[in-house]
């Protein structure tokens, strides 16, 4: 049967039946490229991938992108196993773009759902549409400004004293489609200042462009099922994974593509 591919949001997302992701031909695989592009992110339903399978697949996407602080399979050190940490500990329940703090981000990030829990659904929030609905005086003003992104969630999780840092564009053109989105994380920890000013002088500013980013007409939320694959331009969107399923357990699998230098 033919590949369907059905939005799942006005914002962004789109599901992806009749195709299996272990035996893609390559003119499905350049279909779901052009639709990665246009959604932002992908949701296949029912893939039920081995590992081997999920390695394979993320392997046409480009070469692995790894990050400090965390975990991989030993047998495959390009996978990590995201498990139950814990509510305290989930550093990831907060909006945010993965690994920020690295000279090239991840492009992209690929999750295969092996255990689900009743709960943990994950967002996303479409930063396209959080730069063009900004009035043009704000988008001159933010032209050129650099932000800083931090590890500190990260080092914190693993009592590290070491905490990377970098700066990038708060704009940031997409190196594909060449358009221009917001680029940011939760402002103090994860990004405490604009280049050249102080934390004082920039949280204010950073406040209201993360929350002008999240609002509910921009956002698509996931109900995880066993078996799904899920995948989401890292360099355009935002995600927040929500910790509402206690102690049972959650066993999903991630694989991260390296990005370029945002620009």
């Amino acid at each position: 049967m033919d590949m369907k591919i059905l939005p799942l949001s006005g914002a962004l997302g789109a599901a992806i039946t009749e195709v299996r992701l272990a035996d893609l031909a390559q003119t499905e695989f350049n279909q779901i490229h052009q639709a990665f592009l246009d959604y932002c992110m992908l949701v296949f339903p029912g893939q039920f991938l081995s590992i081997d399978q999920h390695v394979a697949y993320a392997e046409r996407w480009g070469s692995f992108s790894i990050s400090p602080f965390v975990s991989y399979l030993d047998s495959h050190p390009c996978v990590l196993p995201l498990f139950n940490r814990g509510k305290d500990n989930a550093v990831t329940e907060n909006w945010h773009t993965d690994s920020a703090f690295l000279t090239e981000p991840p492009a992209l990030n690929i999750l295969s759902a092996r255990q689900i829990p009743v709960g943990g659904d994950t967002m996303w929030s479409n930063q396209y549409q959080s730069y063009d609905r900004l009035s043009e005086g704000m988008k001159t003003f933010l032209h050129g400004v650099r932000a800083e992104f931090t590890g500190a969630r990260l080092a914190s999780l693993v009592g590290s004293d070491t905490v990377p840092a970098t700066f990038h564009p708060i704009v940031r053109t997409h190196p594909e489609t060449d358009r221009k989105s917001l680029y940011l994380s939760k402002p103090e920890d994860s990004v405490p200042r604009l280049e050249g000013m102080t934390p004082a002088e920039s949280l204010p500013l950073l406040h209201y462009l993360y929350q002008h980013s999240i609002q509910p007409d921009n956002l698509y939320r996931h109900h995880w099922q066993n078996g799904d694959v899920v995948m989401w331009d890292n360099r355009c969107t935002l995600h927040y994974a929500v910790h509402d399923y206690g102690e049972q357990t959650r066993e999903i699998h991630r694989i991260s593509i390296k990005g370029s230098i945002p620009r």
